[in-house]
């Protein structure tokens, strides 16, 4: 610490002396007893500038070209095509602007430095010019953002109806998923609910609550609408899927939603990368705790029979957890048994002891 500080102070003192230095050189131009220094630093600086200008370009072009690949995740649903067009879009209109500037900065740094022979011209305004970069800049940000707005509301219009319904809960520090059963239908919710076991507070007087299931490790279909149901326990989370493009904050006591459809199983993934470890990640993207690095459930893109498969596999939360039973309301048990399987596995027990 004591290194850090005595650092720091160093660094302060060569600030200040090098401010100073530079007011007394100011306050000697001004009386006209540097100029020829003012004019060859002024020549330096504008080289320099130039100089700057010519290698940032260069080693900027070299390092997009050359990591292309690196930062530009493949794209593995139908709205993340559409994503990615509006946002190249926008890279280039503000990215030729951005370049043109540029260019114009250094350059009128360089051309226009200072020289004795020449008597710097007063240019007040000039309404036409104003008007015009006032104008057109508005209209293509204007065009920009009515794109990107129009793309925005076809993402979050209304899920089909055929969309499959997954819960999507985070907590810190991880995230778990809820499927409907048989019926189709995710049963109904209430924090007020949620215990140790029952972390998604799961109300066991809705009949829609039997039959739902959570599994270990996340499953969606290739090219089906997956609608996901999204939702906080304790603070802001968000839900970032980079090669669908899905991004959407989980908030608590406010539920939110995305749906979108997969274009590219896991299998297909890891041959296109070439990876053959490659998995599908749900990352959180909002600080959440100290626990936050590692937030994230790995996701699998199944073809659609093998998704199906799977989801006939799994087993219902409640026949996993019997004892919740005594939640359900009387005349409901019975519907409950039969739903949640636990008839059949009462009757597979009784064969196993005969």
């Amino acid at each position: 610490m004591t290194g850090l500080i005595v650092g720091i102070g160093v660094i302060l003192v060569v600030v200040i002396l090098f401010t100073i230095f530079r007011i007394l050189r100011l306050i000697n131009i001004a009386r006209g007893s540097d100029k020829k220094q003012a004019s060859s630093g002024n020549k330096a600086n504008a080289y320099l500038m130039l100089g700057f200008l010519i290698v940032s370009a260069i080693l900027l072009t070299w390092y997009s070209v050359d990591e292309f690949e690196t930062y530009t995740v493949p794209v593995a649903s139908i709205h993340g095509v559409e994503v990615d067009r509006i946002f190249w879009i926008t890279m280039i209109v503000t990215g030729v602007v951005f370049v043109v500037t540029q260019i114009l900065l250094f350059y009128f740094s360089y051309h226009y430095r200072y020289r004795e022979d020449r008597k710097a011209l007063y240019y007040p305004d000039n309404s036409r010019l104003e008007v015009v970069w006032t104008i057109i800049p508005a209209i293509v940000l204007s065009l920009l953002v009515f794109s990107g707005w129009k793309v925005w509301t076809d993402i979050t219009a209304a899920a089909p109806e055929d969309a499959e319904e997954i819960e999507i809960l985070g907590y810190q520090f991880a995230w778990t998923a809820r499927y409907p059963g048989k019926d189709d239908q995710l049963g109904n919710f209430d924090y007020r609910l949620i215990d140790a076991e029952n972390q998604w507070g799961m109300d066991f007087t809705d009949r829609s609550s039997f039959d739902d299931f959570s599994p270990l490790e996340i499953h969606i279909p290739k090219g089906k609408p997956v609608l996901f149901k999204i939702r906080a326990r304790d603070v802001l989370h968000s839900v970032y899927i980079p090669e669908f493009r899905l991004k959407q904050d989980a908030v608590p006591g406010m539920p939110t939603r995305f749906w979108f459809v997969a274009t590219k199983s896991t299998a297909e993934m890891r041959e296109e990368t070439g990876d053959p470890d490659f998995n599908y990640h749900i990352y959180c993207t909002e600080v959440c705790g100290r626990g936050h690095f590692s937030m994230r459930v790995r996701l699998v893109v199944d073809e659609l029979e093998d998704y199906m498969a799977w989801k006939a596999e799994q087993q219902p939360w409640l026949q996993a957890n019997p004892d919740y039973l005594a939640k359900v309301p009387h005349d409901l048990k019975e519907v409950a048994v039969i739903s949640a399987g636990l008839d059949q596995l009462e009757n597979n027990q009784a064969e196993k002891e005969n």
